[in-house]
């Protein structure tokens, strides 16, 4: 494959044939997308493409506005709220959208998955939050950016690179990362936590959530200057 866009092209393919590999999506369901923002454009997976068909060449780029600048196939339908996620948390550059079971599950409850355990703790030091159910009216506007407003919209007042996942109401998740590897990573956390939070409320429905020391030391000796988990 020849092109301007060579590398992030095959960062966003990477990270697209991660979705079905662990497990996270099934068929042509979910997307993922690399950002440069330098550049000021990503690339995105082609709407309605197997993955199992995908090739590096099919990834679409397409800059804020929407506008394809590289690429023959139609970039995923949900192009633009990929788009508003760039546009508004800065420090990320990649973006993943799954329908895993568990966590579209608690998505489709309209319920914040509660931090219950520290493997939970590890990665976030709050339950995963959710969206408000999309109104009426936003529907009937443009839905993916509405889409990508409702995340935002959730995400005042917290910070979206210590939380690098959210629940959509009635739909499922979305995942972020500073890369496209690391965006696909947390997508597999989420799932992971949401079958873990599912299988605790399933033993003992009013489990009490983790205390506050707990996911303090777990989520700190992971992040943050202080942090002594893994190798220089």
């Amino acid at each position: 494959m020849s092109g301007t866009y060579r590398e992030l092209r095959e960062r966003a393919f990477v990270a697209s044939l991660e979705i079905p590999r662990r497990g996270l999506a099934i068929y042509t369901f979910g997307n993922a997308s690399a950002f440069d923002r330098d550049r000021g454009v990503l690339a995105i997976k082609p709407s309605g493409v197997p993955y199992d068909r995908l090739s590096v060449d099919d990834m679409v780029v397409v800059d804020l506005e929407g506008r394809v600048v590289e690429g023959d196939l139609r970039p995923s339908s949900d192009t633009r709220t990929h788009i508003v996620l760039y546009a508004k948390f800065r420090g990320i550059g990649g973006v993943v959208h799954t329908r895993s079971t568990y966590a579209t599950s608690w998505a489709q409850a309209g319920t914040p998955i509660p931090i219950y355990g520290t493997t939970h703790a590890d990665h976030l030091a709050e339950d995963v939050p959710c969206t408000e159910l999309m109104s009426a009216s936003a529907v009937k506007g443009d839905y993916e950016t509405e889409t990508g407003k409702q995340i935002v919209e959730c995400f005042r007042g917290r910070s979206p690179l210590h939380t690098p996942m959210v629940l959509v109401a009635g739909r499922g998740p979305f995942a972020w990362g500073e890369d496209a590897e690391k965006a696909v990573y947390n997508a597999a956390v989420l799932e992971e936590i949401a079958r873990m939070a599912f299988i605790t409320r399933t033993i003992d429905p009013g489990a009490p959530r983790l205390p506050d020391a707990l996911v303090r030391k777990h989520f700190y000796r992971k992040h943050g200057r202080g942090a002594y988990y893994g190798q220089k």
